[in-house]
């Protein structure tokens, strides 16, 4: 079973300016981790490591229009 982050922990922004630390593309997703630190991943490393990334997340902003399997909420 995927984990899915509550609805208050999922901020919409217009854009993540990152890019995405698994392989440098534009990111789609950023990630505050519990134990502090911040990661940032493009659509398709977001949703290839959803479950991850919500078990270990404090919270994520999410760039508008970008639809991810780890938020239980429709942006």
């Amino acid at each position: 079973m995927n984990a899915l982050l509550n609805p208050t922990q999922v901020e919409v922004v217009n854009t993540v300016t990152e890019l995405c630390d698994s392989c440098g593309a534009a990111a789609k997703l950023g990630v505050r981790l519990s134990g502090g630190g911040e990661l940032s991943f493009c659509g398709h490393h977001a949703n290839r490591l959803a479950g991850e990334i919500a078990k270990t997340a404090n919270s994520v902003s999410i760039e508008a229009g970008f639809v991810w399997s780890g938020s239980s909420r429709t942006v």
